[in-house]
């Protein structure tokens, strides 16, 4: 049976592809992970300096698509961070 290695548009600007990046969310068109992006958001970096760095590969909208979406993920999948519980 073979897989079927057809890209999920995740949304406008994102995209998984089994082709590109072990099928890892990227920015439609670049091999540029969405998960490297958020990493330099959460370092603190400036949107204008990450797009920068991608060549302009991305933009504005393209992050914050990253973001909403992430945001998103983790709402739907915050029982799973959990360290440890705590009292009310």
């Amino acid at each position: 049976m073979r897989k079927n290695t057809q890209a999920k548009l995740l949304g406008r600007y994102i995209v998984a592809d089994q082709k590109v990046c072990h099928g890892k969310p990227t920015f439609r068109g670049t091999r540029i992970m969405v998960w490297q992006v958020l990493e330099m958001l959460a370092d603190g970096m400036a949107w204008e300096t990450i797009i920068e760095q991608c060549h302009d590969s991305i933009t504005k909208d393209a992050i914050a698509e990253a973001v909403k979406l992430s945001g998103e993920a983790f709402l739907k999948h915050a029982d799973e961070f959990v360290l440890e519980p705590t009292a009310a």
